[in-house]
């Protein structure tokens, strides 16, 4: 693996890119022969996306490898993802004739519910990486039945975050944490942690992934998240934000690209963790999996917003504001760039 200043790109990245149709507000899911109206609604890449986009605006020099097909829907997101967000997808291929994924997400009460299509990819993972630019890090879902993919990852030298999903089949095989060999990270929630280690607390089954990986993370829901780095000795508790969760839908993938960032740039665990939980708190409050992950223009704010309700009086905000006062140090100097939103149409001619 080259040295970090000649590496092109931080991040590389290689799942599978959805059209997420979202539709948030909805008071309960639709019954059998019913229909439910939807206050609000938004359409952007997702799957892997939801990583990517928030990677890209955190300003790490991302690379996505993915199958696409030649239809609306993957133009669509081709060139959102490149034009808009600035990712480099040398790596993924258009497919003629291949359906693009397609997720429909029904939020409601603070969770999400999804119903999706697709088709395999025609083309095999490690034949995509094998045209991925080297980065000094990569990101594997640790659930996938691909070991070519695993193998391939490991070869290509840099930190290795892994992370998993849902078990529709609710089995959480053990065997699956033998995969995390070779990884540097390894960031479930809490459900799944404690499912794949036989554990009734979060903090036993970090103890047990710390045996692992060199940084275990369990992310807690409103509980916050803890860690454990072994490489520093450090472990920590960082708190969640109260906010009103409008969507949730990518949450975890904005809080995994904030770790990367803050591991790549050295930064200690706490701070990791609490710039992490900032985030996936600010994503939750707007539509949309990729296009709600925040932008330093928004984290800005955000710090702008507090300091003057720490200022007017507020205790609770002088109370984030001392948690993260590393966050003026960290900022990029301006000028600096909010994330743009879903919106509900796919049309962009009215973008020009």
């Amino acid at each position: 693996m080259e040295s970090g200043d000649a590496v092109e790109h931080d991040l590389w990245l290689h799942g599978t890119v959805y059209l997420d149709i979202v539709l948030t507000g909805l008071p309960a899911m639709p019954a059998p022969g019913a229909e439910v109206w939807a206050q609000g609604m938004g359409s952007c890449p997702g799957g892997v996306a939801n990583l990517a986009v928030a990677a890209a605006r955190l300003g790490l020099r991302t690379t996505l490898a993915s199958t696409f097909g030649d239809d609306v829907y993957g133009d669509f997101c081709w060139s959102t993802l490149t034009d808009q967000e600035g990712v480099d997808l040398r790596g993924s291929r258009r497919v003629p004739g291949w359906h693009s994924p397609v997720t429909v997400s029904l939020a409601v009460s603070r969770d999400r519910s999804m119903v999706t299509h697709e088709h395999r990819s025609p083309v095999a993972a490690r034949e995509l990486l094998e045209h991925t630019p080297p980065a000094r890090a990569g990101f594997v879902h640790l659930a996938s039945d691909e070991d070519d993919l695993l193998a391939a990852a490991r070869a290509r030298g840099g930190l290795l975050f892994a992370d998993l999903g849902w078990d529709p089949a609710q089995e959480w095989p053990t065997s699956t944490l033998d995969r995390l060999a070779g990884c540097h990270a390894f960031l479930p929630n809490s459900v799944e942690a404690m499912a794949y280690t036989r554990t009734e607390d979060p903090r036993a089954a970090l103890a047990r992934l710390a045996d692992r990986v060199p940084l275990a993370v369990v992310t807690c829901g409103g509980q916050g998240s803890i860690a454990v780095d072994a490489t520093t000795g450090e472990e920590e508790w960082a708190p969640s934000l109260p906010v009103d969760a409008y969507d949730p839908t990518g949450a975890g993938d904005v809080f995994g690209a904030a770790l990367v960032l803050g591991t790549l740039e050295g930064w200690p665990l706490a701070q990791r963790l609490a710039f992490a939980n900032l985030c996936a708190a600010l994503s939750v409050q707007e539509v949309g999996g990729s296009l709600a992950a925040p932008g330093w223009g928004d984290l800005a704010d955000w710090w702008a917003r507090v300091s003057q309700e720490a200022d007017a009086g507020s205790t609770v905000a002088r109370e984030w504001r001392a948690r993260y006062a590393f966050l003026p140090d960290v900022l990029p100097p301006p000028p600096l760039r909010s994330g743009r939103r879903a919106s509900a149409t796919l049309a962009r001619a009215s973008d020009a």
